[in-house]
């Protein structure tokens, strides 16, 4: 790297660019690093201004020594809350941003579980699955760390404002992108390798197969942490990718201390650690026989009302204000194509 060839910082900064160009830096790079951008580094500086922004270096005793493990370790990090949090023995929990239910009901009780536990959940404040894993996190009151794929002060999805205020208060934001960075689909990729390279695991719980999920789990095994998918439904899209890792090694998941017997030695946690969705609980039966009925046909595969009017002996208009009812009770949900699917524990 420019630090070893040069020496230093100063040294580096200090050179000319034909000095530059000899140390593997190309044309356009050489002449950023000589001439910077005067209104960026002015953000930079006044963003570094308040009490909890930090910037963090390879040789800053916070920097997250998992992370200078990285054969592309970010040389700074942007840090808005505790950078002590970054050294916490962590878990990252991603997946499908188009979640489903049970998807978002499996990452927040897996994150609520598993940071009772000791861990501190990691995750890319990305709508669906990342969100109900920063909120699990939060509901145990412990740590959690968003990697972004913008700069410090930008929060996107924009929806995640108020979550990111409460990260940033118990846990920490990071980016390696400096502050005014705006959403570019490139820097995503970057963000997950972030994700794997601050956590001793990854645990993927929705994903399709196009899903920047699996780069994330890509970058683990690239660089020797464990994998760890939550199956799910055959005819699920969102199962796709977890099957997919499943078959190439990945730990099969269905409880918390599944996680925690691959982990508990390398972070020094509870070993005895609640188990989350430890049986995946049917929803309590409806008082009128028609909905139990219903509800045991249901399942947590998607069933169409045509096929489940087949199986329950009653019409689809009968059908229709039952679902209606169940879906507002927290029962089951409907999902694209006239669907419905039952949710875990029936009250989320």
């Amino acid at each position: 790297c420019l630090l070893e060839h040069f020496g230093s910082v100063a040294a580096m900064v200090g050179c000319s660019h034909k000095q530059l160009l000899a140390a593997g830096l190309d044309s356009k790079t050489a002449a950023a690093l000589l001439q910077p951008d005067e209104n960026r580094l002015t953000a930079a500086i006044n963003w570094l201004a308040a009490d909890d922004h930090h910037l963090l270096h390879w040789h800053d005793p916070r920097y997250p020594p998992l992370l200078l493990q990285l054969a592309a370790s970010p040389p700074v990090l942007f840090v808005a809350g505790d950078p002590a949090a970054l050294r916490q023995p962590q878990l990252a929990i991603v997946g499908s941003r188009n979640a489903t239910a049970n998807g978002r009901a499996n990452a927040h009780e897996f994150a609520d579980h598993l940071t009772r536990a000791g861990l501190t959940i990691t995750s890319g404040l990305a709508a669906g699955i990342d969100t109900a894993a920063h909120e699990g996190a939060l509901a145990a009151d412990g740590f959690s760390i968003a990697v972004l794929g913008t700069g410090p002060d930008i929060t996107y999805p924009a929806a995640n404002n108020s979550l990111a205020e409460r990260i940033q208060h118990s846990g920490a934001l990071v980016s390696e992108f400096p502050p005014g960075t705006p959403v570019r689909r490139e820097h995503f990729p970057r963000r997950n390798r972030i994700i794997s390279g601050l956590s001793l695991g990854v645990l993927v719980v929705e994903a399709g197969m196009r899903s920047g999920s699996l780069i994330t789990a890509r970058y683990a095994v690239e660089s020797g942490r464990e994998i760890f998918a939550i199956p799910g439904s055959i005819h699920s899209a969102v199962s796709k990718g977890c099957h997919h890792l499943i078959r190439q090694g990945a730990k099969l998941v269905e409880s918390g201390s599944d996680i925690i017997e691959e982990l508990g030695a390398l972070a020094g946690v509870v070993c005895s650690a609640p188990t989350a969705v430890e049986s995946a609980a049917e929803p309590p039966d409806h008082h009128d026989p028609d909905y139990a009925k219903l509800l045991c046909n249901i399942g947590h595969d998607a069933v169409d009302i045509q096929t489940l009017a087949a199986s329950c002996g009653l019409t689809t208009g009968e059908l229709s204000s039952m679902l209606l009812i169940l879906e507002l009770e927290g029962k089951v949900e409907s999902l694209p194509g006239g669907r419905f699917q039952k949710l875990l524990g029936g009250t989320r």
